[in-house]
């Protein structure tokens, strides 16, 4: 069992800058992927940015160039760091894990934590 929880959501003008932070408590397998997935209100869930045990990472075209991803292995955290954030962008972020073994595979989210752009 893994649980992840999120912190570092809020209320942020256009063009501002936030951190999101997802630390994972249990054991993680060798290989995973960790990531960002986002929710706004009336819309499905959709990735926005990804980053595997070897250290690819993965953007959505809404957020290349604006969002990086980042992890700290130590601490068992993934980072999401957000500039030049628009009111698009408002939506409840989840942390997500996909981690395997052979014959055995295992997804977890987090509980979100909600960003909200605006002026």
């Amino acid at each position: 069992q893994v649980d992840l929880v999120e912190s570092g959501g809020g209320l942020v003008q256009p063009g501002g800058s936030l951190r999101l932070s997802c630390v994972a408590s249990g054991t993680i397998f060798r290989l995973y992927v960790m990531g960002w997935y986002r929710q706004a209100p009336g819309e499905q869930r959709e990735l926005v940015a990804t980053i595997t045990s070897g250290g690819t990472t993965n953007y959505a075209d809404s957020v290349k160039g604006r969002f990086t991803i980042s992890r700290d292995n130590a601490k068992k955290t993934v980072y999401l760091q957000m500039n030049s954030l628009k009111p698009e962008d408002t939506a409840i972020y989840y942390c997500n894990l996909d981690h395997w073994v052979p014959g055995r595979e295992y997804i977890y989210w987090g509980q979100g934590t909600q960003v909200t752009v605006s002026s």
